[in-house]
C-alpha cells in the first residue's frame, strides 16, 4: 500500500540529530518554556518575516487565543471558509463569536474574496482566511476589504508553512498567523503542536500571557486563560526538523510537478490550479473526479490510499445547523466536498512511485 504520508520519514532522515536534542531535554529537565521553545519562536517568527513568535499547544489553541487576543467574542460575527477543518470554526464557537460563512473560489478551493464584502454586517469583527492544501488566499484584496471596514484578520496557515504571496511568507499578512505542527503537517513534531506569528507587541503579550493560564506574573491571573504552551521536547525535534523544511517544501513541489506531467491530458481529472502569484507549498495534491467515492474505493483496491479533505462542508455540520445554512448558500464549497480526492504527496516521494499512484488513477476510472 501507498500511504498518504509516511509520518516518520522526517524522523528517519534526521534521526542521530533528533536523538541527541531529545536526550539533552531529558538530561537537562527544563520541559516547559524552555530554551529551545524561546528559539523557535524566534526562528519562525523571523522565518515568517513577524516579530513575535508564541509557541502554543496546538493550532486550535493557536486560533483560539489569536481571537481572544483580538478582543472578538459574543455577539461578534467573523467570516470564514466553509471548506476547510472543523477546527477554524471551533476556535471561533469557543470565544462565543459567530461564523459567517462566504463560499470558495473553485479554482484554489480558499475562500472567495470577491464575496466577502458582501457579507459583512455591523457584528462583523474579523476575517479568517485559510491557505487550504498550502495555498496561499488572495490575500491583497482580503486585506483591502479588512482595512475599508476596520475587520482583523488572523491567518489560518495550518497547511501553508514556507507558502509565499507576492514574495510574502504566509501568517505576516493579517494581525495574527496561526500555524500547526501536527505529525502530518510540512513541519511536524510528534503529537501537537502550533504557534501564532504577529507584529503587534501588544497581541503578542496577550497571547503569552493567556497561553500560561492568563497571568503575567507566576501566581498571579487577570483573566481566566489556558494551559496552552508548546512543549520543549517538541520545539527540539522542530529545530532540528526545521532546518530541511525549503528543501523539503521544494521536494512537494517536484513531485507535485511530476503530477501535473503524468496527469496531463487524462479525461476526467482535474489538476490543483496553482496562483501565478504564489508559492503553493503542496501539503496536499488534490485532485477533482467523477464518482469520487467510487474511484477512492477503487485506487484502495489498487494498493493507494488517498483521503477526502473534506467530505461535509462545515456550514452544513451538525454543530452548525443553528446557523440555518443550506447547500445553495455554499455551492461551490459543496461540489468540492462531492469531487475533491487528495492523493499521496510527501517530500519522500520518487517518480516510480508517483507512477504507480497515477496508474492506480487510470486503472480507477477506467473501471
Amino acid at each position: 500500500m501507498i500511504p498518504m504520508l509516511d509520518v516518520s520519514w522526517q524522523y528517519r532522515q534526521l534521526k542521530s540529530e533528533i536523538d541527541a536534542v531529545m536526550q539533552e531535554v531529558a538530561e537537562r529537565g527544563r520541559y516547559i518554556l524552555g530554551p529551545n521553545v524561546k528559539a523557535l519562536e524566534k526562528e519562525i517568527a523571523e522565518y515568517c518575516g513577524c516579530q513575535f513568535g508564541i509557541g502554543v499547544g496546538n493550532c486550535t489553541d493557536a486560533l483560539h487565543l489569536a481571537l481572544r487576543a483580538l478582543r472578538v467574542g459574543p455577539g461578534d460575527e467573523v467570516i470564514t471558509t466553509p471548506f476547510t477543518f472543523v477546527a477554524t470554526t471551533e476556535a471561533i464557537g469557543i470565544v462565543g463569536a459567530t461564523p459567517v460563512f462566504v463560499d470558495i473560489d473553485p479554482a484554489t478551493y480558499n475562500i472567495d474574496v470577491s464575496k466577502i464584502e458582501a457579507a459583512i454586517t455591523p457584528r462583523t469583527k474579523a476575517i479568517i482566511p485559510v491557505h487550504l492544501y498550502g495555498q496561499p488566499c488572495d490575500m491583497d484584496p482580503l486585506m483591502e476589504v479588512a482595512r475599508k471596514h476596520g475587520l482583523k484578520v488572523v491567518e489560518d496557515c495550518a497547511q501553508a508553512l514556507g507558502a509565499t504571496y507576492r514574495g510574502k511568507k504566509v501568517g505576516s499578512f493579517g494581525d495574527v498567523g496561526c500555524f500547526s505542527f501536527f505529525p502530518s503537517k510540512n513541519l511536524s513534531c510528534m503529537g501537537d503542536g502550533g504557534m501564532c506569528v504577529t507584529n503587534d507587541p501588544d497581541i503578542a503579550e496577550r497571547i503569552e500571557m493567556l497561553r500560561r493560564h492568563g497571568g503575567k506574573i507566576k501566581y498571579h491571573h487577570t483573566e481566566i486563560g489556558l494551559n496552552s504552551r508548546l512543549d520543549e521536547l517538541h520545539a527540539a525535534v522542530l529545530r532540528v526538523k526545521f532546518r530541511k523544511l525549503d528543501e523539503w517544501n521544494s521536494a512537494r513541489i517536484r513531485v507535485a510537478d511530476t503530477y501535473d506531467r503524468l496527469l496531463e491530458g487524462m479525461a476526467g481529472v482535474e489538476k490543483p490550479f496553482r496562483m501565478p502569484e504564489a508559492q503553493h507549498v503542496f501539503h496536499q495534491y488534490t485532485i477533482r473526479v467523477p464518482n469520487r467515492d467510487k474511484v477512492q474505493a477503487r485506487m484502495k483496491e489498487f494498493g493507494v490510499e488517498t483521503m477526502v479533505y473534506y467530505p461535509v462542508p462545515l456550514h452544513l455540520q451538525e454543530v452548525h445547523a443553528h446557523l440555518g445554512y443550506s447547500e445553495a448558500d455554499c455551492p461551490e464549497a459543496v461540489k468540492a466536498a462531492r469531487e475533491c480526492l487528495s492523493i499521496p504527496m510527501g517530500p519522500e516521494m520518487d517518480t516510480p512511485t508517483c507512477e504507480r499512484v497515477v496508474n492506480a488513477l487510470r486503472a480507477s476510472l477506467e473501471s
